[in-house]
Parts: structure tokens; sequence; C-alpha cells
């Protein structure tokens, strides 16, 4: 397993348009938009790429101190068939699954607890699998954003289109703000820092 790398690719999962904006299922979404739009300096500098495409959005990601090269993808492709998205490209600028980070929500931890990954199962998550099948590979990092088990009763795809209570939408900047800061330690120092730094705190 790489400790670091001098490129790298972050893609957030999540559904396009306005329908699906603040729902459980694209904090994938919400957590690129932090790196994308913040306050001049506080993650680098982001342009936006002008690929022509339906695909996806890709922007550069650059720090001044720093000579890697990094990108960030939102696909536009809807989550089942993100894939295809990232497949374009990885393709087109040479990535290796090993280079690329993944933002999803993710039933299995509860509300607002973030973790990283390597590699391993889907977890029964569509944009997860899709990524999976098109590169060809499970060996990708990812970022795992908790959006908690759905109330007794409620059918799971209900429970991810859904938006968030309002008790939850007030810790949100808190959280997509955290994820955000724990991508630039994977970038600057490696997973293993990332790990460490990220799973020491809890934010509900």
């Amino acid at each position: 397993m790489r400790q670091s790398a001098s490129a790298g690719l972050v893609v957030g999962l999540g559904n396009p348009g306005r329908r699906y904006a603040g729902t459980r299922h694209n904090v994938g979404f919400s957590v690129l938009q932090n790196l994308v739009a913040p306050p001049e300096g506080r993650f680098g500098v982001v342009q936006r790429i002008n690929v022509y495409t339906k695909a996806f959005e890709l922007f550069s990601w650059e720090i001044e101190t720093e000579s890697d090269s990094w990108m960030l993808c939102l696909p536009l492709t809807y989550m089942n068939r993100s894939g295809r998205a990232v497949h374009s490209v990885c393709t087109k600028y040479r990535f290796k699954p090993e280079q690329l980070l993944v933002i999803h929500d993710d039933l299995d931890l509860p509300f607002g607890i973030l973790r990283f990954k390597f590699d391993g199962g889907l977890a029964g998550h569509n944009g997860l699998r899709s990524v999976a099948g098109e590169i060809g590979s499970r060996d990708f990092y990812r970022l795992r954003v908790g959006i908690g088990r759905p109330a007794p009763g409620v059918e799971v795809v209900d429970h991810v289109l859904s938006p968030f209570e309002e008790s939850e939408v007030r810790s949100l900047p808190d959280i997509f703000f955290e994820a955000a800061r724990g991508i630039l330690i994977f970038r600057r120092e490696g997973f293993h820092k990332a790990v460490q730094t990220l799973h020491s705190r809890t934010l509900k």
C-alpha cells in the first residue's frame, strides 16, 4: 500500500441536479465542493478544467509550495454510473487505481463519523460498485462519510435520498470541513497520517 503520491484524483460521489442537492447520498459532492470553493488559500488553489463533456466536472488542485499534480472530479453520470466518469478521467490523465480517493456516503457509520479506507468490499454501495467495475479494481482509497442507518420502517433508498434532519444540518459545515482537511492531510502526508488524524476525532 502506498504511503503518499506525487499525483492523485479525488472523486466525490453523488447525483447531479437540484432534486438531489442536500440529500444524504450526496455527501461526496458536498465534501468535494468544500475543496472546490473554500475561502481563498484554505486548501490551496482550485481551478475548473474546461473539458467539454457532460459526464463530469474536473478541477485542478494546486498548492503553492508543492509540485505534485492533483485533480478533483464530480461525476455527472448519476450514482449508479459514476464509474463511467471516473474511468474516463483515469484513462485520459493516466491515473492508476491506487492514485484514486473516492468520497462516499456510508450507512454503516453513524452520522458525522469520517473514516479512510483502502480496498476491500463495496458495502452494497452502487457508486463504489460502478467505479470498481469500470476501472477493474477495488484497490483504491475511500473516505467514508457516515449518514447512519434508516429508522425502523424506512426503506434504505428513501433514507439515502432524503435530506438531513434540522438538528443534523447544523453540524454539516463542520463535518464537511473536517473531511476536506483530512483529504489535505492525505495528499500531503499520506494515508496512514490521515487515518491517525481523522479517526481520532468524532463530529456530531
